[in-house]
């Protein structure tokens, strides 16, 4: 038990401090996550605008797919991504194995599925009669696929977060794509894990501190935008 408080104890040291080691992986683990974020919602938000205004055939069992996607391993994330970008793969030439791209790459393919479903759910929360009202008045279908957007942008920014979160708490991908180099491609998730192991306590009670912080923050805006 003493073990645990003394851990805790240089933990928060760590963290007032500013250990470097500290604010270097947190560094690293914003500017993956926040990356695969910005390149998902660039992506998801037109392609989810996409499903939602077009009618197709199998756009149910689409969306379904999707959806089921929401649950997907983030080994299975990083499995993916390693047979495309490994040596062996077909876009081995870029050399993204064991980079920050590489997981940039693999936390933007775990996460798109959850934001094209919550653009979705933010599109289909807008009122049916706003549709009818907005051409009955005479816009067109970019002003009103533009209308919609804004009506929903709340809850649209509420899936990008969710998106975050999801991206910046998971280890299995950056695992198997980062490799958890020092100095490199070593994320909170993954340092939690190395130093637990290592029994370096407390390391790895100051950086699961910080990413309780981020999820508390995450889960805040997330709130506060569903209030919006």
């Amino acid at each position: 038990m003493n073990e645990v408080v003394d851990g805790i104890i240089q933990a928060i040291d760590l963290i007032v401090t500013l250990n470097p080691e500290v604010i270097e992986i947190t560094s690293r683990s914003l500017l993956i996550s926040l990356s695969a974020t910005f390149i998902a919602s660039l992506i998801c938000i037109p392609v989810g605008g996409l499903i939602h205004f077009k009618e197709f055939g199998g756009k149910k069992v689409l969306i379904t797919l999707i959806q089921t996607l929401y649950a997907m391993p983030t080994v299975i994330a990083g499995l993916l991504v390693y047979l495309l970008i490994s040596r062996s793969g077909p876009f081995g030439f870029l050399g993204f194995m064991f980079t920050a791209e590489g997981m940039i790459i693999a936390q933007t393919v775990l996460i798109i599925p959850l934001m094209i479903g919550m653009t979705l759910i933010a599109l289909s929360g807008v009122a049916r009669n706003l549709q009818d009202t907005i051409v009955s008045l005479g816009a067109s279908t970019t002003q009103t696929v533009f209308m919609i957007l804004k009506e929903a942008r709340f809850a649209i920014l509420g899936g990008v977060i969710l998106g975050f979160g999801r991206a910046i708490s998971e280890v299995g991908a950056a695992m198997i794509i980062g490799g958890n180099i020092r100095g490199f491609t070593r994320v909170l998730t993954t340092a939690i894990a190395l130093e637990t192991s290592m029994g370096n306590l407390s390391l790895s009670i100051a950086l699961g501190i910080i990413l309780l912080s981020i999820a508390l923050v995450v889960t805040v805006f997330v709130y506060i935008i569903q209030e919006r």
